[in-house]
């Protein structure tokens, strides 16, 4: 048994992780950290440095790296920065490896839970696998035959940017976290006395939280915004689908924690908008690694780059 460890960080929208693992992708020690947008990614980095002074980095073997947003892989260099300000530009690979000394593989956070679902999550019994993640931002991810499916430079499988009409409402604009969370807002802002309105000032932000509870409790404007949210990303999908026919479709991301109810009204939507020769459609199934996804996939990209 190998008694390699190894680093895998996911930086996100609104959160942070670094986690040590073993060489089958078996998580050790978990740091974990709410990111703060407003701060920047200069705290994000300050947080990054911090955590790895308790770590004993001679043991460690690799890195892998899941950043949030466009980044080329092979120089490690941000390419935009979306959700977090100050990355752009930013050589992340270089950074991390002049600050550890070791080696560093940095890809998109849905690419590298992409892997990590279908290696050993959700996916792992097919080789087909279509992911996408349904957080601050929503990004997806192609696994074929177990490998990540990287398009022409510096193109991803940006399920997020998928237009749903000729006026530039795309599928993150309209199905995101934030986006629900807007929604949200707006129906408090509407009917502030109304059950929404309730569990938010209750139990407090993000807003997107309290949509499955107040589902539960019968509340139209609730079941208003999933089915709408469902319909949309349904739709999307549903291209995803005709030009990759993929085997399953996995939904991720915090939006993805409603569980049944969602991927249930998903499934059902999707199978309306598919032409039909591919009735009834891939199953559609909930992250089984859920908040591990990037973790995981970034110890699996660290296992993967050392071994190359």
């Amino acid at each position: 048994m190998s008694n390699k460890t190894y680093l895998g960080i996911e930086i996100g929208g609104t959160k942070l992780q670094l986690v040590l693992g073993d060489a089958d992708a078996r998580i050790l020690q978990r740091f974990r950290f709410t990111v703060d947008r407003h701060a920047g990614a200069e705290k994000i980095r300050q947080l990054i440095a911090e955590t790895l002074t308790p770590i004993n980095i001679e043991n460690l073997t690799a890195i892998g790296v899941g950043y949030g947003g466009p980044i080329d892989r092979h120089t490690g260099k941000v390419l935009a920065s979306y959700q977090i300000g100050g990355w752009a530009g930013f050589p992340l690979k270089e950074w991390l490896g002049d600050l550890t000394g070791i080696p560093v593989a940095v890809d998109n956070d849905a690419n590298v839970a992409a892997f990590g679902e279908a290696c050993r999550g959700a996916g792992k019994e097919y080789d087909n696998v279509f992911y996408i993640t349904l957080g601050s931002g929503v990004g997806s991810g192609i696994v074929l035959d177990k490998a990540v499916y990287h398009g022409a430079f510096p193109g991803e499988a940006e399920m997020g940017h998928i237009r749903l009409d000729k006026t530039g409402r795309t599928v993150e604009s309209s199905c995101s976290g934030w986006a629900v969370d807007q929604k949200i807002r707006d129906v408090i802002a509407a009917s502030p006395n109304g059950q929404l309105a309730k569990l938010v000032q209750t139990g407090g932000a993000p807003e997107a939280q309290w949509l499955g509870e107040a589902i539960g409790l019968q509340d139209s404007h609730a079941i208003k915004i999933l089915d709408e949210t469902c319909d949309d990303l349904a739709f999307g999908i549903s291209h995803a689908v005709h030009l990759v026919h993929p085997e399953v479709i996995i939904l991720g991301g915090g939006l993805s924690l409603m569980g049944e109810t969602l991927r249930n009204l998903v499934a059902q939507k999707l199978s309306g908008y598919l032409m039909d020769v591919f009735q009834p459609g891939p199953p559609v199934q909930l992250s089984r690694l859920k908040e591990d996804a990037v973790p995981v996939g970034a110890l699996l990209l660290a296992i993967q780059h050392k071994t190359i």
